[in-house]
């Protein structure tokens, strides 16, 4: 991904594309629908913590939709970039030098749904 819209372009598209799958494939996507309904739903983690680990999961299966998605929810969520930062540099661990290609991207991705907290453009 390169430039500031290439996640919300992704995720744009993906979702036309999950759609078309809703009407061809109704009951697969109600059943993951309904999965991903229990799995986020309140436990004892709470739903900022597992979208951490969903993006976490994201980087180390290098999925780029998944880092464009979860990090939109962890923005809404009120995730701090520190947060996101800790969450990636645990995936990179895991996942070694392909996870962090997808960590850098994560970066972007949540600086681009979250711009309150990316650092300053340097002139």
């Amino acid at each position: 991904m390169s430039s500031a819209s290439d996640y919300k372009t992704l995720t744009r598209g993906i979702s036309s594309n999950i759609a078309q799958l809703r009407s061809s494939q109704p009951e697969v996507m109600q059943g993951f629908s309904a999965m991903s309904k229990a799995a986020l739903a309140p436990g004892a983690l709470d739903a900022k913590t597992k979208e951490l680990i969903a993006l976490g999961i994201g980087v180390a299966a290098r999925c780029d939709g998944c880092i464009g998605f979860h990090t939109q929810a962890l923005a809404r969520l009120g995730a701090t970039r520190a947060e996101v930062h800790e969450t990636l540099a645990m995936a990179v661990y895991m996942g070694g030098g392909p996870a962090l290609m997808y960590a850098a991207n994560a970066v972007a991705a949540f600086d681009e749904a979250a711009p309150d907290q990316a650092p300053a453009a340097k002139a």
